[in-house]
């Protein structure tokens, strides 16, 4: 069910409008935030701030948290696992990942699949699934439950994984939010467990010594607004 009906009336999360503020803001990204609450934010952030200049670059989490700690960006939206000292961390989306196969597997379109006679299949990952690195997890459960098939194709974006496993090129975890027009047009298959994987935290991140111009401050101000008036299953709603 969509949220977003009255998003056209949406008040906004953001201090009092101001044409006078201006700057710019560094904010680094994973890739692939699906988010609508996320697009109404910027929407409503633009409008209040019309003088202020947006970059959004997309790199692999461990790179986001070094950026900051550099003091070259203002803010990041990645994986941070394990809190650093120097960071405020806030979780801005709660993603939860499943297995799936895409229509050139040949286990698509089967049904009363078991965990077990997934156990050698080959794998599609990210190549931050790694122990020790941001998606981690979904390493770790692959090891307790014995998987044995090898990683046959990678990549650190998710669209890129996603074409991958449509592909036919394995098996692998994907949000489970992402993929739902995947799964309604027979693009992708999901795979047991039912309940999916692991819950995977997209933090927003900044260097709290960090000494924020007007533009900056006003944009983690409305951040902080938005992710108190939504819950995280809100949003990952639909836009």
């Amino acid at each position: 069910m969509f949220i977003y009906g009255h998003m056209a009336r949406l008040e906004t999360e953001l201090d009092d409008r101001s044409d006078d503020i201006t700057g710019s803001i560094r904010l680094l990204s994973v890739s692939r935030i699906d988010s609508g609450v996320y697009d109404e934010f910027l929407a409503e952030f633009h409008k209040s701030y019309p003088r202020v200049d947006l970059q959004i670059e997309v790199m692999r989490s461990s790179d986001i948290i070094s950026s900051l700690l550099q003091k070259t960006a203002t803010a990041g939206l990645g994986l941070c696992r394990t809190p650093v000292d120097k960071l405020e961390q806030r979780c801005f989306l709660r993603q939860r990942y499943a297995l799936f196969c895409g229509r050139h597997h040949r286990l698509f379109g089967r049904h009363a699949l078991s965990i077990d006679q997934l156990l050698a299949e080959n794998f599609v990952s990210f190549t931050s699934d790694q122990i020790g690195d941001s998606l981690s997890p979904l390493t770790v459960f692959r090891d307790q439950r014995g998987f044995t098939g090898r990683i046959v194709a990678a990549s650190p974006s998710l669209d890129e994984v996603r074409r991958l496993i449509f592909a036919g090129y394995g098996i692998g975890c994907l949000p489970e939010h992402i993929v739902r027009d995947d799964l309604a047009q027979q693009r992708l298959w999901r795979l047991p467990p039912e309940e999916g994987l692991v819950d995977v935290d997209i933090d927003l991140l900044w260097l709290r010594a960090r000494k924020m111009n007007a533009a900056e401050q006003a944009f983690l101000d409305g951040m902080e607004r938005t992710m108190q008036r939504y819950a995280l299953p809100e949003r990952l709603a639909p836009r």
